[in-house]
């Protein structure tokens, strides 16, 4: 008795997922449009906002140089180290910036909740493969640009599951 049950139910199991759309996106000539900005934190309320953790973004023009984002990864990652910048900026007396070494980053978002300026955030940028080692350390130059986001596809989910339009 038990044994046809048991086939009932994975019967029951393997059948409503028959009428379930398919999530499968052909990457990389499709990927996902993510919605809202990367991960952020607001010191003032004290919480993080909801993003997708991946590639930083650095506004250089609110960067002070207080070395607190790599503070914030020293017991971690230790993968953001301050550099000399060439251009000097009225806010950064030091005239340094975080450069960060995507080889050792966890993507922990620690570093964003550690600026009380709103310089550094996380994009929604996940493509981050090199073929050397230094070519994942990020300059101060490289964080300031802003990502190209190319995404076309948008989760949608319902009862029945998520998927996306084609």
């Amino acid at each position: 008795m038990g044994s046809v049950s048991g086939m009932l139910k994975a019967i029951a199991s393997g059948s409503k997922h028959l009428a379930i759309r398919r999530f499968t996106l052909r990457y990389p000539e499709q990927k996902l449009k993510f919605v809202g900005d990367g991960y952020q934190f607001d010191p003032k309320e004290g919480v993080g906002i909801a993003g997708y953790r991946g590639r930083h973004i650095l506004y250089q023009d609110k960067c002070t140089g207080c070395q607190l984002c790599s503070i914030a990864c020293e017991g971690i990652a230790e993968a953001i180290a301050m550099v000399k910048v060439d251009k000097q900026y009225k806010q950064n007396k030091k005239g340094i910036m975080p450069q960060i070494d995507y080889g050792k980053c966890v993507f922990c978002g620690l570093c964003v909740d550690a600026c009380p300026f709103y310089a550094l955030f996380m994009t929604d940028d996940y493509e981050l493969a090199a073929y050397t080692k230094e070519h994942l350390i990020y300059t101060p130059d490289q964080l300031a640009i802003k990502p190209k986001y190319i995404g076309t596809y948008e989760i949608k989910i319902d009862e029945l599951g998520a998927y996306h339009d084609e």
